[in-house]
C-alpha cells in the first residue's frame, strides 16, 4: 500500500497529543490540513483511526494498533536525522539513557556529571523506567543506551551487552525491631517475617520469586513498591525486612543491618545495553567508552 510518510507523521502527532489543534501547531500546518490528512489516511486504510467529539479526540482500537507501529518508526527517523545533523561532532547533539531510579541515583550520577563537564554542549536526557521497561525504550528507539539489572527476562536478543559491575542482593532489617543479627535464616524461615520488596514489574522481584520457587516455596510479600529508597524507609521504621541491592545501602549510620542467610544468594550484574541494529550517535559512543 503506497501511503505518503507525511500522512503517518500527521497521524502520529494527533495520536500523541489527542488534539488536532495541537498537532497543527507542532507540524506548522493548518488545523484543516491536519484533519484532511487524517481523512485521507483513514480512507486509504479503510479504518476509522479516531473517535471525534466536541470535547475530545480518542484513538479507536485500530488507531492504537497503528500507533504502536508508527511510534518506533518516527523515533528511528528522528534519531537518524539527529545523528546526521550532529555530523560526528561532540559539540552538540543528545545522549539518551534509560535506567531505573535506583541505578540512576546510586550508580549513574558520577558518570553523568563527568560527561556533562567534558561535553557541556551535549544535551543529556535520562528516562526513568524499570529494568524491564527500559528494554522497551531501547527496542522502540527512544533511548541510545540502557542500564539494567541482569538477569532480565525481557532482554533476549535486545542488543549488545556490556557488564558494568556485579552486585549482591541482601535482606535488611532494623535491629530494634528484629532480633536476628546472630542467626542464619533459611528461605523457609524468612517466610515467617513480613517481606518488603519491589513490585512484580521489576527484575529484582522476578529474581527473588524465582529463587523461592527453586526451593519449592511461595513468596507472598507484605508490601510491594516501585522504589528501593521507600523500601529502606519502611524497613527503618520496622515494618518488615526489605530486599534490596547492596549498592543502595545507606552510607550514613543506621540501625539497619543485613541478615545472614543459610543459602547463598547468587550475585547479579549491572549491564549496559545498546542495539546491534542501530548505529550509536557520537555522544553515545563517547559515553560507552567510560565502561569499556
Amino acid at each position: 500500500m503506497d501511503i505518503n510518510y507525511e500522512l503517518y507523521k500527521v497521524f502520529y502527532h494527533v495520536a500523541v497529543t489527542l488534539s488536532f489543534s495541537e498537532a497543527s501547531k507542532q507540524l506548522f500546518i493548518s488545523q484543516s490540513a491536519v484533519s484532511q490528512s487524517i481523512k485521507v489516511l483513514e480512507k486509504k486504510l479503510n479504518q476509522n483511526l479516531f473517535i471525534r467529539s466536541t470535547k475530545k479526540v480518542q484513538l479507536t482500537p485500530e488507531g492504537e494498533i497503528l500507533l504502536r507501529h508508527i511510534e518506533p518508526a518516527i523515533h528511528l527517523i528522528q534519531r537518524g536525522e539527529n545523528q546526521i545533523m550532529e555530523s560526528n561532532s561532540l559539540g552538540g547533539g543528545q545522549l539518551r539513557i534509560g535506567a531505573s531510579d535506583t541505578i540512576c541515583r546510586y550508580f549513574l550520577v558520577p558518570y553523568l556529571s563527568r560527561f556533562h563537564k567534558e561535553f557541556p554542549g551535549i544535551h543529556i536526557k535520562v528516562t526513568n523506567n524499570t529494568s524491564i521497561g527500559c528494554v522497551d525504550l531501547l527496542e522502540s528507539g527512544q533511548v541510545d543506551l540502557i542500564f539494567t539489572n541482569y538477569p532480565n527476562s525481557r532482554l533476549g536478543n535486545a542488543g549488545h551487552l556490556t557488564k558494568v559491575r556485579s552486585f549482591q542482593d541482601i535482606f535488611i532489617a532494623n535491629r530494634n525491631y528484629f532480633n536476628l543479627e546472630n542467626q542464619r535464616l533459611t528461605f523457609q524461615e524468612l517466610l515467617n517475617y513480613p517481606i518488603l520488596m519491589l513490585d512484580r514489574k521489576s527484575t529484582t522481584s522476578e529474581y527473588l520469586h524465582n529463587l523461592f520457587q527453586q526451593h519449592q516455596l511461595d513468596l507472598v510479600p507484605e508490601i510491594e513498591l516501585s522504589s528501593n529508597d521507600l523500601l529502606l524507609d519502611l524497613a527503618s521504621i520496622g515494618l518488615g525486612i526489605a530486599f534490596v541491592p547492596d549498592y543502595c545501602l545507606p552510607q550514613h549510620p543506621s540501625d539497619l543491618f543485613p541478615l545472614t542467610l543459610a543459602e547463598e544468594l547468587p550475585s547479579r550484574q549491572l549491564m549496559l545495553v545498546h542495539s546491534d541494529q542501530i548505529p550509536l550517535s557520537p555522544a553515545a559512543k563517547q559515553f560507552l567508552e567510560y565502561f569499556s
